[in-house]
């Protein structure tokens, strides 16, 4: 990811995959003790799901001057084991910071290549109990002091995600599923930022997804 001042901190945003809310939940599962068993049963979602192509819309409203209000749309794109690209349609150059928020977003495999990962307990997110991993940077950041991933002990979903910053500032990406055919997709994701001069908020809602359809690995704009 883009480590660079402001749009480099709104790039760490995003994130992709939340849970419903249960009223009723049963007991927890066995906590996985070992990181790398957990985000194999997180890739391992899905496992038909070869690819996927889905139209994605983004309300950003920023709560400080100037009060921007940019409304972004484009594709999302993915591929297994690791491609996923967000391409959007127009950026205005304003706005570039927030669209690339959706860079890597729960991206288990990037983790791999680009965190060291540890398991740092356990919690409970929407009635919902979770795994924490705790993620930092193998080439150290002078921006970005730590991640921290909430992993539904369920349906190995990502819930959430929280970006802690040296400034002090920090962004948090909270996400949902719904089903869609035989898988379990994301629906929507609701981001705050809260950085020194940036304060923010971020919803996105995913359209019908085109699944197992072939996907390009060229970048932006794959078809």
């Amino acid at each position: 990811m883009r480590l660079v001042k402001f749009s480099g901190a709104l790039a760490l945003a995003l994130t992709v995959s939340a849970g419903s809310v249960f009223a009723d939940t049963p007991p927890a599962p066995e906590q996985p003790s070992n990181p790398w068993t957990v985000l194999n049963r997180m890739t391992q979602r899905n496992p038909s799901l070869q690819s996927y192509r889905a139209r994605v819309h983004v309300d950003v409203r920023m709560l400080n001057f100037p009060f921007l209000a940019p409304k972004l749309d484009g594709t999302e794109y993915y591929k297994r084991p690791d491609f996923y690209v967000v391409d959007f349609d127009r950026v205005p150059g304003y706005a570039r910071g927030f669209a690339r928020l959706f860079d890597d977003i729960g991206n288990p495999r990037a983790w791999e290549k680009n965190q060291n990962v540890t398991v740092d307990g356990t919690s409970w997110l929407h009635g919902r109990p979770t795994i924490v991993l705790r993620l930092t940077k193998k080439i150290h950041s002078d921006i970005l002091d730590h991640t921290l991933a909430y992993v539904d002990l369920y349906s190995y979903a990502l819930l959430q995600m929280e970006w802690y910053y040296t400034s002090g500032g920090k962004i948090t990406m909270t996400q949902y599923y719904r089903t869609e055919g035989l898988y379990s997709v994301l629906a929507q994701q609701h981001a705050t930022i809260d950085i020194p001069h940036v304060h923010a908020v971020a919803d996105a809602s995913y359209g019908t997804y085109q699944t197992n359809v072939p996907i390009g690995v060229s970048g932006a704009g794959a078809k």
